[in-house]
């Protein structure tokens, strides 16, 4: 038995690795081997090629990667159609994954991709492309399978939770995590997160330091706390510091993001998958994100955007209680009250907490294990 996995970016490595755990657990045999991060590795997925090469973010961004991508998409092609995996499993990353399951699926090999392109948030009009690409959609959220439905996709979707939810559903006390990551224990700390990928600290580095430097002006005992989910983001985030706030009391890390989200207080980080691990963790928190400006301009006049929120917890909340502050708005003029509010009024964070709770509950759906038996069924079928 032989799987291909293909994933994108940190948080489809994080994802794709509880897969290949769930599915040895089913087929002990089994190969795994694709476009992998570091836990997909641990967890023993042969290497084809690194994440890395994906990672990118933003429409102007991505444009002088293309020959690279389009490159490694055709040699994929070419090594599955002659492998031929007994199943080819695309973790996220939909603009790279669906074209090759497609190609894939048409030459009669079984095709899984697991997380739902965000066609409810724009570009609905992918539903019908995504059916034809594969045989089986394997969705987080639990309003997505009804979307497609609804949509006329001709598709099996199955909602299976969210492996994050099982995984962080341990808790780690404040003080505990701190004692981890030698930090203060009594002192207030809020934890930096301005993103996973090069293209985000490029936009975010900088509001994210001076929103520090405008907190420690109103607090001098505040800690912060940043942890870098590759160690090449360092430099970016050391340059922004040295320049906007060097006098702070700054904890670097080398990964821990989730350590250093337990430990504290308030959490100002760049929107995607890590607002999920703060939802699950249930930290309060502030949201903010900028792409480049004409990403922003394209986004702005084809009004390719379907949703006024854009943070996962505000979209799986039954409420909006996360502050988000997108594109010019992402400055530290509206970071810094809004984060300042979160560590001195209790009932503001309460109100967060509380929808968090809830929304944590519903995603935990044992996901790694309804995936595996969704692409064993596949494979049996």
């Amino acid at each position: 038995m032989r799987f291909a996995v293909l994933a994108g970016e940190t948080s489809g490595d994080l994802l794709g690795a509880a897969i290949i755990h769930a599915l040895r657990s089913r087929f002990p045999e089994a190969e795994f081997y694709g476009v992998t991060g570091p836990r997909m590795r641990e967890a023993g997925c042969e290497s084809v090629a690194n994440i890395d090469a994906l990672s990118v973010m933003g429409l102007a961004e991505v444009l002088p990667k293309i020959p690279a991508i389009v490159k490694l998409r055709r040699a994929l092609a070419r090594r599955f159609l002659q492998d031929r995996p007994d199943c080819v499993i695309g973790v996220d990353a939909p603009d790279f994954n669906l074209p090759l399951e497609r190609r894939l699926h048409e030459a009669g090999l079984k095709t899984a991709h697991i997380v739902s392109p965000t066609v409810w948030a724009w570009r609905a009009g992918r539903v019908k492309s995504i059916a034809r690409s594969i045989d089986l959609l394997l969705c987080l959220f639990p309003f997505e399978p009804k979307f497609y439905a609804d949509h006329g996709a001709r598709l099996k979707t199955e909602f299976i939770g969210h492996p994050l939810a099982e995984e962080l559903k341990l808790p780690i006390a404040r003080d505990a995590a701190r004692q981890q990551l030698n930090l203060p224990i009594q002192s207030p700390i809020v934890a930096i997160l301005p993103g996973s990928r090069a293209g985000e600290l490029k936009y975010l580095a900088e509001p994210f330091v001076k929103t520090a430097q405008w907190l420690a002006q109103r607090n001098p005992e505040l800690s912060f706390v940043a942890p870098l989910a590759k160690p090449g983001l360092r430099a970016a985030l050391e340059a922004a510091i040295e320049q906007h706030a060097p006098a702070l009391r700054w904890h670097l890390l080398d990964g821990e993001s989730r350590t250093a989200m337990r430990a504290a207080d308030v959490v100002l980080l760049a929107s995607g998958t890590a607002t999920l691990e703060c939802l699950l963790l249930e930290r309060p928190m502030v949201v903010g994100y900028r792409v480049s400006a004409f990403t922003a301009w394209l986004l702005r006049s084809f009004r390719l955007l379907k949703v006024a929120r854009v943070s996962l917890p505000n979209l799986l909340c039954a409420q909006a209680v996360v502050p988000e502050f997108l594109q010019e708005d992402a400055q530290a003029e509206n970071f810094g009250p809004a984060i300042e509010r979160l560590l001195t009024d209790a009932e503001a964070c309460a109100a967060q907490l509380i929808q968090f709770s809830a929304a944590g509950a519903a995603l935990k759906q044992d996901a790694a294990a309804r995936a595996a038996d969704a692409i064993a069924r596949l494979i049996a079928a």
